[in-house]
């Protein structure tokens, strides 16, 4: 049998590559809004997150997500990204 092949994406701030179902995507919609593509599915320009909390701090911080979608990201899309981490962590 054939084996399916793993689609790869690469975090914006560790620049490390990971499975795709490992990181979540923040896109950039055509409107210019950014928002958290739970699915993958979304049109618009894509980033890639490990969801830690230590990488979303990072991301914040030297604004790597800001040049990678280059529009300004609002502190609520950071927001939403820790409380995921944390349900997450629950899990």
């Amino acid at each position: 049998m054939k084996t399916r092949k793993i689609p790869m994406r690469t975090c914006v701030v560790t620049k490390e590559k990971y499975e795709k179902r490992e990181l979540i995507r923040i896109v950039r919609t055509p409107e210019g809004n950014v928002e958290i593509d739970s699915h993958g599915k979304k049109n618009g320009k894509g980033a890639y997150l490990k969801l830690s909390t230590e990488v979303i701090e990072k991301a914040k911080k030297t604004k790597a997500l800001d040049r990678a979608l280059e529009v300004p990201v609002p502190d609520s899309i950071y927001e939403e990204l820790e409380s995921m981490v944390i349900d997450e962590e629950i899990k």
